[in-house]
């Protein structure tokens, strides 16, 4: 009882706080008895705590392993607000002087520090370990410890260097911390620290104030983003990107629409990320877009929003990133963009690593995919993930509970695979049961011999989609696991035995498909969003000039754009390089007659132009667009500026389309030469000339097998650029 005393006047005196939350308090008895100790803790959970307050009451230093520089500083910055005497707390990286880790040193020696933060690559260093072997060390915590696992989201293979080290300087408890780790995670850290006794303490994932939406990927993601921030202009939120550069294009498109917004990614100065970082915790800035260089530490109990404008690399990662919103308990909205496309890319970086990498990657590429397609609760499946149960059946606070599809009997689909998996001995993943299932002669099918099974093919009248749908869902209702040790495999657990027995109703809810909802959005959208009689208006005008300048009509405005102007309504010349398709060069050629046409259209019929919908863009200003203007000017071979541009060559030609259909001339007469047939470039120029569409795939089928997509859309560019610019 006096202990347990003790251990809350601490609290009180140190951290300002009267109770303990969650399971801090067992955790830090634990660790004050001498036991090692894993804890998994979500994000706000209140991990630091549990080795912030023992190392001041044990004797001795606490070594807290740590991966980001900005983190280690946040946190001894906030030890030492607790402490009248800064030396309690300190830490040594690369950025601390010869004077300034002598400094360090002496603290240590008097035994004034109880907290050393420490990167794993300083820890290394001999003359840090010599030193660290002559003074006493109380316990060692290895935070973000889901670093030490190649199935985790942010592998550090200096992580692996930790447990080595630690018995070079001297045996002590280890307490290893992390907020994201599945069972496979979680065996492999323990394993790697050599504490595979520990005691383990594991809160519930569950943040029942965060919102789960997972939203269609379109070409409109910029406009929707912006129209979801200006609902709260005020409240604070996180982009999430990819690749650096799409980092900075988002953060310059949110300010031209006067959102107070910044890039952050690990390619700035240390100055920089720094003073962002500050100007989002002091609210001078609402919104951060990042890559996931941000945000690991970092403490605002207020963001209100979590964007991930790609797919993340793993369910690990996405949890970890969400967490950051609504840490105060208040109204957090995770938001996810998702298209196949992305994971494509995704699958394309991991190219060039090793197989065994390879293989990790695209393990936790599968688990986000099934997380983005499932129509089952967002809150069930992630919690599932992580090894815990959800009862309910509607969490009330996901896009899939909100708006629930409509359930399936699956009971013979199920039984089907539940078949299948025992008929291949549990030996096998889900793709190759799926093969079975579906009757595909893969090689690896033939090469076991299965194709001779009596099941081979008993599902081969249902669909992926829907045997995607019944493994998943399977695995939540217990019906199947998967192998920890061996990530993948499918086990039929006794749930999924008694169930063979004695099958009963098996209910689930299909995939939904992005593919298709992407569409129907943009359908939807140009349906209801367009002025019929506008756009009408539009196109004869663009008849009427197109006849008096002699070019087809679609070398003006193409379709697109005019329904984009009959949506937006801009009346001048600036507001209409807004649209999608016109550049400065086209909008000045062309544009002033439209422009009076949208002004007097509105005026005569009173219409309120939609403020909202009026996105201001910088495609005109890309720096990808101007380096392939620059290299095409000095004749550069178009192969060659994709390679320096990093991108494939069909979506060189997507850029350079987008130049010329914009209103920018440009003359790639010299590749053209090199590689088209003289007679070519001439049939397809003349058809285009002469066709009312400029549509690709109508052409191809116009002119015939003798020529190539590439070819075709290579003279369409000469052909735009030459007659409309």
């Amino acid at each position: 009882m006096k202990e347990e005393y003790e251990l809350k006047k601490v609290l009180k005196e140190h951290f300002g706080f009267d109770t303990f939350k969650s399971n801090q308090e067992q955790i830090i008895k634990s660790l004050l008895s001498g036991h090692n100790v894993f804890v998994l803790m979500p994000t706000g959970g209140g991990k630091s705590l549990c080795y912030q307050l023992p190392s001041l009451i044990m004797e001795g230093t606490a070594i807290v392993i740590s991966p980001l520089i900005a983190l280690m500083k946040n946190q001894v910055d906030a030890i030492r607000h607790m402490s009248q005497d800064d030396g309690i707390a300190h830490f040594i990286n690369s950025s601390l002087t010869r004077s300034q880790i002598e400094k360090v040193k002496d603290d240590i020696r008097k035994g004034v520090t109880k907290l050393l933060y420490v990167a794993p690559e300083s820890l290394t260093k001999e003359s840090n370990i010599e030193f660290l072997k002559s003074v006493k060390i109380s316990f060692y915590a290895i935070d973000e410890a889901h670093c030490i696992s190649e199935w985790g989201h942010d592998f550090r293979p200096e992580y692996r260097k930790i447990r080595p080290i630690i018995n070079e300087i001297g045996n002590a408890p280890v307490i290893a911390l992390t907020a994201t780790a599945t069972e496979k995670v979680a065996t492999d850290i323990m394993k790697n620290l050599g504490i595979t006794d520990a005691d383990k303490f594991k809160s519930s994932f569950n943040r029942p104030n965060l919102y789960y939406e997972i939203r269609p990927k379109t070409k409109d993601i910029d406009r929707d983003i912006i129209k979801f921030i200006k609902q709260g202009p005020e409240r604070s939120g996180i982009i999430y990107c990819l690749s650096r550069k799409k980092v900075e294009e988002l953060a310059e498109v949110l300010r031209m629409n006067n959102i107070k917004a910044q890039a952050y990614h690990a390619g700035m100065d240390a100055a920089t990320r720094s003073q962002t970082q500050d100007d989002f915790l002091m609210e001078r800035i609402n919104v951060i877009v990042a890559t996931i260089a941000f945000g690991m530490g970092i403490d605002k109990p207020d963001v209100r929003f979590v964007i991930h404008y790609d797919i993340p690399k793993s369910l690990e990662g996405y949890y970890q990133e969400t967490g950051r919103a609504g840490r105060d308990g208040g109204e957090g909205k995770c938001i996810a963009f998702y298209s196949r496309k992305d994971l494509q890319k995704l699958e394309k970086f991991m190219e060039g690593k090793p197989v065994a990498e390879q293989d990790i990657g695209r393990q936790l590429l599968k688990e986000t995919a099934a997380y983005a397609e499932s129509s089952v609760c967002r809150r069930k499946l992630l919690l599932h993930y992580f090894g815990e149960t959800y009862d309910k059946d509607n969490c009330g606070n996901c896009d899939n509970c909100l708006h629930p599809k409509q359930k399936v009997e699956a009971k013979k689909d199920l039984m089907k695979v539940l078949e299948v998996i025992l008929a291949t001995k549990e030996n096998f993943c889900d793709d190759y049961i799926k093969d079975v299932l579906l009757g595909n002669r893969t090689e690896e099918v033939c090469a076991y011999h299965h194709d001779q099974l009596e099941e081979f093919g008993c599902a081969e009248d249902s669909d992926e989609r829907k045997l995607n749908a019944v493994i998943r869902q399977a695995l939540i209702s217990g019906y199947l696991d998967k192998d920890v040790n061996n990530y993948g495999v499918l086990k039929v657990t006794e749930a999924g035995h008694k169930f063979l027995k004695k099958p009963q109703s098996f209910m689930i809810s299909e995939d939904r498909n992005f593919e298709e909802e992407a569409e129907a959005e943009i359908q939807e959208e140009a349906n209801f969003a367009v002025d019929p009689a506008l756009f009408k208006m539009l196109k004869e005008l663009r008849k009427k000039m197109s006849a008096e300048l002699d070019v087809p009509p679609y070398v003006i405005f193409q379709d697109n754009s005019l329904e984009a102007m009959a949506t937006i309504y801009p009346q001048t010349l600036e507001e209409l390089q807004n649209i999608p398709g016109v550049g400065a060069g086209k909008a000045k050629r062309y544009g002033q007659d439209f422009c009076k046409l949208i002004k007097k259209h509105c005026e005569e019929n009173e219409i309120e132009r939609p403020e909202d919908l009026r996105i201001r863009t910088t495609v005109n200003k890309s720096k990808i667009k101007v380096g392939i203007i620059h290299s095409i000017d000095r004749k550069v071979a178009l192969d060659d500026i994709a390679v320096a541009n990093g991108i494939e060559f069909d979506e060189l030609l997507d850029e350079i389309e987008a130049i010329v259909y914009s209103g920018t001339k440009i003359n790639i007469d010299y590749f053209i030469e090199d590689v088209i047939d003289d007679d070519h470039v001439e049939d397809i120029y003349q058809y285009f000339k002469e066709s009312e569409t400029d549509d690709l795939d109508e052409a191809l089928d116009e002119l015939g097998d003798d020529y190539t997509e590439e070819e075709i859309r290579l003279v369409r560019i000469k052909f735009i650029s030459e007659m409309a610019n």
